[in-house]
């Protein structure tokens, strides 16, 4: 876990982990230059498990990352961000489908999407590697705070450092040819809705066409991606008109799939042993 001034949220994160079934993990959160109280919140949590490393300076997540994976010292390696949380069982999981299924690199798995007030949906989520890779010039239905994998994997496969935004897009680009995902069905982490941010959006969007880029020019396929490059370049003009009429969030709201009554409850229950303040629907 990265975090970066995430005081209202990465009390609530740690102690999702702290109660998962699987007891034997190792969490390792790396402070990005935080300015607020975020680093003395993790200090604070008695528990021995729990790892903090502070930096004095912000250097990104995918560095941080890298950093994470670089002093862990486990045979797998979760992510998981510092506004987000975890279902109990989220660890047990993940690891049972990996210990189960050695061909598999890198495991997801369903995440619900909530706001301070309410639970508004599911993400989607290719199951398989083929779903997953299904059109990886377009992007991959595979939420980055889900990833469970093994260490050697993350280890041969770093992050790129010099990216600001679409850090795992760019990753999976890079690897989804010679490697194998697959995702479980079941939620297991509770994904946090933020604000939007035209200028993070198209940021990403621009990074992402960068990528595209670099990949074109490494192994050939042109003309799929020239066309990925028009797709994306096209969604930028529609978050700058629909975010500036107020559309956009409801756009997104749209793509979301429902989330049935059982994780509804499952959820509400979280919450309360996490003491989230107010209550979600």
């Amino acid at each position: 876990m990265s975090m970066r001034n995430n005081a209202a949220t990465v009390g609530a994160a740690v102690r999702s982990v702290q109660l998962q079934t699987l007891r034997d993990w190792e969490l390792i959160v790396i402070d990005d230059g935080s300015s607020d109280a975020s680093a003395s919140i993790v200090e604070g949590i008695a528990d021995a498990r729990i790892r903090l490393i502070r930096e004095s300076s912000s250097a990104g997540l995918a560095t941080r990352l890298n950093q994470a994976v670089a002093v862990s010292r486990g045979g797998f390696i979760a992510r998981m961000d510092a506004d987000d949380v975890c279902f109990p069982e989220r660890l047990a999981r993940q690891i049972e489908r990996l210990q189960q299924e050695p061909q598999l690199d890198l495991l997801g798995c369903g995440a619900a999407v909530f706001t301070e007030t309410e639970l508004i949906g599911r993400l989607p989520i290719g199951l398989t590697h083929e779903e997953i890779s299904a059109q990886p010039f377009r992007g991959f239905p595979f939420p980055h705070p889900t990833w469970c994998g093994r260490a050697a994997w993350f280890r041969d496969n770093p992050y790129d450092g010099a990216l600001m935004k679409t850090q795992d897009q760019d990753l999976l680009l890079r690897t989804f040819s010679r490697s194998r995902f697959a995702a479980l069905e079941d939620i297991l982490i509770g994904y946090r809705w933020d604000a939007m941010n035209l200028r993070k959006m198209l940021l990403g969007r621009r990074t992402f066409v960068t990528s595209l880029w670099r990949h074109a020019r490494r192994s050939g396929p042109l003309l799929p991606v020239l066309g990925a490059i028009a797709a994306q370049g096209i969604k930028g003009i529609v978050d700058v008109v629909t975010i500036g009429l107020g559309l956009n969030r409801m756009a997104q709201r749209k793509r979301l799939l429902p989330v049935p009554p059982s994780v509804a409850q499952r959820w509400q229950e979280l919450r309360q042993r996490l003491g989230l303040n107010k209550a979600a629907t």
